[in-house]
């Protein structure tokens, strides 16, 4: 039973909020952090800064390219922080931000259960797949 004053839908709820399709806080958080690289290079930036020549070694399936438009994303949006070192060349170390830390606890606990779940998943993709054929 609905209790009085609470919204019917999450729709209704962050329209309460002033939130509307268009300006959705999750939707927009989400589409910026679920690119295939963003996940994997904050991953990798947990255990501390890295430069970006040790970033591509740990990642290896990444282009440069790809690579650097995706850290800047991450510092765009404020997870990632990128210092410049006046050496010869010049040296370039990124780190997370306060809140890249902040969102590692769910990213990890998403990871985990990714990880536990994956072959369920796999499964029901399969016989998804072997009905739909």
């Amino acid at each position: 039973m609905q209790k009085i004053g609470m919204p019917k839908s999450r729709t209704e709820a962050f329209e309460k909020y002033g939130f509307t399709a268009a300006n959705c806080p999750v939707r927009d958080v989400m589409d910026q952090i679920s690119g295939k690289w963003s996940i994997l290079m904050m991953l990798e930036l947990m255990d501390g800064p890295q430069r970006f020549g040790e970033l591509r070694r740990r990642v290896p399936d990444i282009s440069q390219r790809m690579l650097t438009q995706t850290l800047r994303d991450l510092q765009r949006d404020g997870y990632v922080n990128r210092t410049v070192y006046p050496t010869q060349p010049p040296a370039v170390e990124y780190a997370l931000t306060d809140l890249g830390h902040s969102f590692m606890k769910p990213l990890v606990a998403l990871v985990d259960w990714s990880a536990r779940h994956h072959d369920q998943i796999r499964e029901a993709r399969m016989a998804f797949d072997k009905v739909a054929i």
